[in-house]
Parts: C-alpha cells; sequence; structure tokens
C-alpha cells in the first residue's frame, strides 16, 4: 500500500540532504528556520481562508500545502514522522476526550 506521507517526508530528507539546483524544499532549507516557520503560517492562513470561502477543491490545494510545509518543519526540527504517526495512534485510543474549559465565576 503506499504511503504517499512517507514518500513526501522522504523527498524533503532528500532535498535537505542532497541539494537539487531549483528546488523549493532546498530553497526553503537554506532560507532556515524562520522562513519555513513563516510560510506555515501563510499556508495555514489561506487554508482558513479556503475553508471559510467554501470552495472544496481550494481548500484541498490549501491543506496540501499546508502539509508540505508542515513536513519540511518537521524535517528541520528533526522530528521523524513516525512520531506524529505514533501519537496520533495513541489520541485515536481515547475516547471521551473533550478538553475541560475552565470556568469563570462572573459573580465574585
Amino acid at each position: 500500500m503506499r504511503d504517499t506521507f512517507q514518500e513526501l517526508y522522504d523527498t524533503v530528507v532528500s532535498r535537505r540532504d542532497i541539494k537539487e539546483e531549483g528546488s523549493y524544499t532546498c530553497y526553503l532549507f537554506d532560507k532556515g528556520l524562520d522562513k519555513i516557520l513563516k510560510k506555515v503560517g501563510e499556508e495555514c492562513s489561506e487554508t482558513i481562508i479556503a475553508a471559510k470561502n467554501g470552495v472544496k477543491d481550494d481548500t484541498v490545494g490549501e491543506i496540501s500545502d499546508l502539509l508540505y510545509h508542515l513536513m519540511v518543519m518537521m524535517v528541520e526540527e528533526g522530528i521523524p514522522l513516525d512520531d506524529v504517526k505514533a501519537e496520533l495512534d495513541k489520541r485515536a485510543q481515547k475516547t471521551g476526550n473533550l478538553k475541560k474549559f475552565h470556568q469563570v465565576d462572573h459573580n465574585s
């Protein structure tokens, strides 16, 4: 079975390790963490806007951009994809995990 996320992650690792002329991924690694984080933030905002606009194809494209930039950030920070998968697996085992929000007493 094909694992698209793993393939993308492996490609990003490869671009970090072997510089390829004209590669956008290599450009991001050359610019460093601040540039990568800026792109993650931009793509996050664009994903929100696309979802709010309600055009599915646009939203799918922005989600894809966001996931790609998150992968670049993960590689830059030394976070293996398997760590994220393990965390998601762990969370999938939980039920009834709605966080209890702090209640403010407006009468005091």
